[in-house]
């Protein structure tokens, strides 16, 4: 007899309104039904909730429920991988292979990008719920070693991983200079995994941003303010430049980029925005520069992180962009009180909660 779970859903019905509703989840073999304790927001979370996708998106997406960033325990299992009372991070993207094997898929193409995949919090329903039925091959045990709220910061972490996967061969080499674009938690996650998990020192790594207060926070890094530095007239070039803006700052960060690169340099775009964005194709052909888009991630980033998560001074660093409180959610009301106040003030840290269902 198949199993079924009935789980508690804060469904996003429309921009700012969210419903409790109960739902059937019935979890097929190979399947497990999880309970999310802790998860953060994402500005794509933000998007939904604030109405700030094109009104097309909005109505091809919603009702739904919001996050894709966290951490659950494990409350039934159909797996072999995973026994009931397993902590787990929740890989968000579920592939194509998973969910549609009839259709064909080219070989050799990373998971998250395979044809039919589905992603957590984009129309379908996220981690905002009592049980998630998720996939064994989209779960990663959590050590005991790393603490929960280490733990949810896997997911960001891991678009990271994904992004530097492009030139990691590149990075092996001592003499390879890097540019950072963003002072934002993208770009942070991805300057301490260039640190911590890749060995970039100072001396070869310069973080480029707009707010000296929150350059401050990459004291492991040389820092640039990207209002007085002239990019024009640099005579320092960088072998890889990695765009973690995103919004109305891709531009600039992309042409700023461009202007400094090297001669076969790459940059890597990570930034996320609703509107075109113009670049200087010029110098991308006179230089040679080879772009990279990078979207999402797959179960091996997200294994790679939490190993790295083992180590000590990789966690102390995280741990910075963590909130001094976190933040406690056991109605679809108090959640809908913790979005309203991220998109008031989404800040520089992390807004993490945990759910007491």
């Amino acid at each position: 007899m198949e199993q079924v779970v009935e789980s508690k859903v804060f469904s996003l019905v429309e921009p700012g309104m969210i419903d409790e509703v109960s739902k059937t989840r019935r979890i097929p073999e190979g399947w497990v039904a999880v309970e999310p304790t802790y998860a953060s927001i994402c500005h794509a979370d933000l998007r939904y909730f604030a109405g700030l996708r094109r009104p097309e998106a909005l109505a091809k997406k919603l009702p739904m429920a919001l996050l894709h960033e966290g951490i659950g325990i494990v409350k039934e299992s159909h797996s072999e991988k995973f026994a009931v009372g397993d902590r787990v991070v929740v890989v968000p993207n579920i592939p194509g292979q998973i969910l549609h094997p009839e259709i064909d898929q080219k070989p050799d193409i990373p998971v998250n990008y395979s044809k039919g995949n589905a992603f957590l919090g984009s129309g379908y329903d996220g981690m905002a719920q009592s049980r998630l039925v998720h996939p064994e091959d989209c779960l990663v045990q959590i050590p005991d070693e790393i603490p929960n709220e280490i733990a949810v910061l896997a997911e960001l972490s891991s678009v990271s991983h994904h992004a530097i996967s492009h030139v990691e061969d590149k990075l092996k080499k001592a003499n390879t200079r890097v540019a950072l674009f963003g002072d934002g938690p993208v770009g942070y996650f991805t300057a301490v995994m260039l640190k911590y998990l890749y060995g970039v020192d100072a001396e070869r790594f310069v973080v480029f941003g707009a707010a000296d207060d929150k350059l401050a926070h990459f004291d492991f890094a040389r820092t640039e303010n990207v209002l007085t530095y002239d990019f024009k007239n640099s005579i320092e070039r960088f072998d890889i430049l990695i765009e973690c803006t995103g919004g109305k700052f891709s531009q600039s960060a992309l042409n700023q980029a461009i202007d400094i690169a090297d001669s076969l340099a790459d940059i890597i775009f990570m930034g996320v925005t609703e509107e075109l964005v113009p670049i200087d194709t010029r110098d991308i052909l006179e230089k040679g520069i080879t772009a990279h888009g990078s979207s999402r991630s797959s179960t091996a980033d997200f294994e790679a992180v939490v190993a790295g998560m083992k180590r000590l001074e990789y966690r102390t660093a995280l741990s910075k962009i963590l909130p001094d409180q976190v933040i406690e959610i056991s109605t679809g009301d108090d959640f809908r009180k913790a979005m309203e106040k991220f998109v008031e003030n989404p800040g520089w840290n992390k807004t993490v909660m945990r759910f007491s269902w």
